[in-house]
């Protein structure tokens, strides 16, 4: 155990020398914070201190488009905070869809998963009230102006596809199906993200080729 610890506190270090001189203060910053935040907020204390875990801690994992953002341009931008408030409300769908499969698994070593503290019904309930709460975010980058049609009619497309899982996954009736929904939609989330991304960015050089 010492030896992970000492091998950890290494890395962190070298990694924010790195950061501060080669990129920039700021990046350092906000990656120490992120560190701190995944590493011991949320892995040490939230994880075994409340089911709603993971949408607290899910903005350590939200952080990263906003520290590119901040390692390219040396500041916080607005359109920084609206990737990461996408992959923030992205985190408990894609998580809990997980938990469902791996309740026993939780239960088994006393973690307060969704799942296993309020019911599989319940977090399914939940995963439909995100994947909405998601669709709304996901159009913001097209009413904002950071982004063109091209994205607007890809993630209305994903985000259909999403709907599409999260209901299902209330609806479904046959056991069978039922049980492997779930991973079918955790699949599903992954691939979704992956491909708003990809349409943020053709969609932004679409736009400057175009200009």
């Amino acid at each position: 155990m010492n030896q992970v610890m000492v091998f950890a506190l290494c890395l962190c270090v070298l990694a924010m020398l790195t950061l501060i001189l080669f990129v920039n203060t700021l990046t350092a910053v906000l990656t120490f914070i992120s560190l701190i935040g995944y590493a011991v907020i949320y892995t040490v204390w939230l994880k075994r201190a409340t089911p709603q875990n993971i949408v607290i801690g899910g903005a350590a994992g939200a952080a990263p488009p906003v520290l590119g953002w901040t390692a390219v341009t040396g500041s916080v931008d607005p359109n920084s905070l609206l990737l990461f408030l996408i992959i923030f409300v992205w985190t408990p769908p894609h998580f809990w869809a997980l938990a469902i499969h791996r309740r026993l698994d939780y239960a088994a070593v006393d973690i307060p998963m969704l799942p296993v503290t309020h019911g599989v019904a319940f977090t399914r309930w939940h995963i439909l009230f995100y994947t909405i709460l998601l669709v709304i975010v996901t159009t913001l980058p097209y009413l904002t102006g950071m982004s063109g049609l091209l994205y607007l009619a890809g993630v209305t497309v994903l985000n259909a596809g999403f709907l599409w899982y999260a209901g299902r996954m209330i609806l479904e009736k046959n056991e069978a199906e039922a049980d492997i929904l779930p991973m079918q939609t955790f699949s599903y989330s992954v691939v979704y993200l992956m491909l708003l991304f990809v349409f943020l960015l053709v969609d932004h050089y679409l736009q400057i080729l175009v200009v």
